[in-house]
């Protein structure tokens, strides 16, 4: 027997408006990794990188849309964005950015401990231990947030300020 609920669309629930209170407490959570990174002193611009390569791994649309205009906002580079998916292939992104990403990714799926030691042994020789815990910690959210997008099934909307085809 299932519940009827007004909450979400077709056959998804939003979590996140079922439970607010829970959804409120990882915003909370959200809030404090956020002063985590800033105080290790990751800037707004790698924050979305890793958000952006996380939700790239979790194919979490929804996410996806916020954070490349987050990271635009910011001052990201299309051009960045556009190969961030590739990014070892890249000369792009210097030698801090690669062991972000790869410690995001590390993160994002850690049963894969070959590639979890070798993030963690770049990281290592490119990050503080501050810049190491906080690229984790916001890895660790974003994660958070794409189960509770994906699972809902949050939709991506057109952007009022996109060109039409």
């Amino acid at each position: 027997m299932t519940e009827t609920t007004a909450v979400g669309t077709g056959d998804r629930v939003f979590i996140d408006k079922q439970h607010p209170d829970a959804y409120r407490a990882l915003a909370a959570t959200a809030e404090a990794v956020k002063g985590v990174a800033a105080a290790a002193g990751l800037d707004r611009l790698l924050v979305e990188l890793i958000n952006l390569r996380v939700s790239q791994l979790n194919a979490c649309a929804y996410c996806l849309d916020l954070h490349t205009r987050a990271a635009l906002r910011a001052g990201e580079t299309a051009q960045r964005l556009g190969v961030l998916a590739a990014w070892r292939d890249t000369e792009l992104f210097d030698a801090r950015e690669r062991a972000v990403l790869a410690l995001a990714e590390a993160t994002t799926h850690p049963a894969d401990a070959g590639a979890q030691s070798a993030a963690y042994a770049g990281a290592r020789a490119a990050l503080t231990d501050a810049e190491i815990s906080a690229v984790i910690w916001v890895a660790i959210t974003m994660n958070a947030f794409n189960r509770v997008s994906v699972m809902s099934k949050h939709p991506v909307r057109k952007n009022p300020g996109t060109p039409a085809r």
